[in-house]
């Protein structure tokens, strides 16, 4: 497992890439160069990991339980290896995780279960039920459901959550989701929003012009909400 670090010091910021993506992506889209002055400065410190879509969601070639049990062993690498060395290389009291498209999923996945490890959530283009179908998005997981799609899934657990101690944590943590108005997950995330309310976890949604689902878009909300 590669990543990039870019940085000396500051907020820690785990960055998961999109589908296709890999730890080079934001480095490649020029994101990690918008946040350059950050990071020069010593404000942010960027950790750029695998995301392994190919081998979880986008595998057709593995049984849906497969696949979902393949992410939950990233998401073990990630709380193991990624985090401790984080914790070791960086010791500022913040850590963000942040995502575009697939890698906002699993930013969001990461963070709702895990908030105490957590200061901020900066999400961008992300869908959060993988098993919905829109428009020419297919249902990620072909029908299989299960528990562990249940608790990995922000839309399916957070309704019946209930645990006094871990919606604490998700109240102090700094959640900014970003979508596209033309994006077909627009819904999703306006769901998403509606769950958080009724939950009494303070975020921000904010729709942009347009479908945003691109590196120019994430660009700039990088620039703004990072």
């Amino acid at each position: 497992m590669e990543l990039l670090i870019f940085g000396h010091a500051g907020a820690k910021v785990l960055m998961f890439p999109t589908r296709d993506g890999g730890f080079w992506e934001y480095e490649k889209l020029d994101i990690v160069a918008n946040l350059g002055e950050k990071v020069d400065a010593g404000q942010l410190q960027l950790y750029c990991i695998e995301g392994l879509a190919r081998e979880t969601f986008y595998n057709k070639g593995r049984h849906p339980a497969d696949r979902i049990r393949r992410h939950a062993a990233f998401e073990e690498y990630i709380l193991n290896e990624v985090l401790p060395l984080m914790a070791k290389t960086n010791p500022h009291d913040c850590t963000i995780a942040m995502g575009c498209s697939l890698g906002a999923f699993q930013a969001a996945s990461l963070v709702f279960r895990h908030p105490h490890l957590f200061q901020k959530l900066v999400a961008f283009s992300g869908r959060y039920d993988l098993t919905m179908r829109v428009e020419c998005f297919d249902d990620l997981l072909d029908g299989y459901y299960g528990d562990d799609v249940y608790f990995h899934t922000p839309t399916h657990f957070l309704p019946k959550l209930n645990c006094p101690w871990r919606l604490d944590e998700l109240r102090r943590t700094d959640i900014v989701l970003v979508i596209g108005k033309a994006d077909p997950f627009l819904d999703n995330n306006r769901h998403l929003s509606r769950l958080l309310e009724e939950k009494n976890i303070r975020h921000q949604l904010h729709v942009w012009d347009g479908r945003a689902h691109r590196a120019g878009a994430w660009r700039k909300m990088a620039a703004l909400y990072v």
